[in-house]
């Protein structure tokens, strides 16, 4: 009977040994089982195309069915087709980092070496969106976002700064422009980077890559005021490759973004699900497909692509 006893023991505290464990698949390491209605367990991570220097910045384009994303030292814009075509779309692209469309197809273009959010026509017309903050050059625009009625939100941190710059800000700027305004919405981030608005647009997410290691968020009006930040989620205590970087949202409020060791995804109040890991660093991703349920997700010298179970943003 001891003997009995002893060994229901040891069976009880190893399952709930087990159960501390986080689950880890091939690609996929779970925190907490509601990851499972997101994304397979047995996920698959494809290799759609590679040789490029830097991938960033993907945005799906719904009208053309087709990927566009920047190879930032390359210079150039890439379009890639769900046939496997990958053709240069524009060059020279201003080393291009953050792209979007707007209502309208425009694409706007966040430009480091040009300094500013530049707009391309469906025609292939090109004109400067906004380039200057009070007088002062902004540092390099890294990504870039617009809303359902036209208010564009990026990021301008020192990435692609020259060296030998002297008219610099002085400081690292997370900005809104709307109708010909622009308003300073944060200067507090060492290195504000990707950015995201929730499915309302009243929560404004920003990735900050430099120290501390986190995402922040912004409460935003219904008339698009821009609140104070709060803290979303600290990542600065963990020791994997990568940083703080792209963030999209699903249709149901998800947050997935790029960060140490993967691709983070996180329940809308700030709960860490799991992370989605690949085989290069991930920078950036973007949800796109017939349905918007593949996440396209640049990755140094790839572009890479899973499915999951829900719609994007």
């Amino acid at each position: 009977m001891k003997i009995t006893c002893f060994l229901y023991k040891i069976i009880y505290c190893t399952c709930f040994f087990l159960l501390l464990i986080p689950a880890v698949g091939q690609n996929l390491d779970i925190k907490e089982q509601a990851l499972l209605d997101l994304v397979a367990e047995d996920v698959e991570v494809r290799k759609l195309a590679d040789g490029f220097r830097f991938t960033e910045g993907p945005v799906w384009n719904k009208e053309g069915g087709y990927l566009l994303f920047s190879d930032i030292p390359a210079n150039k814009i890439y379009k890639w087709s769900p046939g496997g075509q990958v053709s240069v779309f524009r060059e020279p692209s201003n080393n291009s980092n953050g792209l979007t469309f707007d209502a309208e197809g425009n694409l706007l273009i966040a430009e480091h070496s040009g300094r500013k959010i530049g707009q391309l026509s469906p025609e292939g017309e090109y004109r400067a969106v906004v380039e200057s903050y009070e007088g002062t050059r902004f540092n390099s625009p890294n990504d870039v976002i617009i809303d359902s009625k036209g208010i564009i939100y990026f990021t301008d941190p020192p990435y692609g700064l020259p060296n030998d710059a002297a008219d610099t800000l002085g400081f690292n700027g997370v900005y809104q422009y709307r109708d010909g305004k622009l308003t300073l919405i944060s200067r507090e981030l060492d290195r504000p980077n990707g950015l995201a608005l929730s499915p309302d647009e009243r929560t404004l997410y920003v990735a900050n890559s430099g120290s501390p290691k986190k995402y922040m968020k912004f409460p935003v009006s219904k008339k698009g005021k821009v609140g104070k930040s709060e803290l979303f989620y600290d990542v600065s205590g963990i020791d994997k490759p990568g940083n703080p970087d792209g963030i999209k949202v699903d249709t149901a409020g998800h947050l997935y973004a790029t960060g140490p060791g993967g691709v983070w995804v996180f329940s809308a109040d700030g709960k860490h699900l799991g992370t989605i890991t690949f085989p290069e660093t991930p920078a950036n991703i973007a949800f796109g497909g017939p349905d918007m349920k593949t996440l396209f997700v640049t990755a140094r010298t790839g572009l890479y692509a899973v499915e999951l179970k829900v719609s994007g943003k």
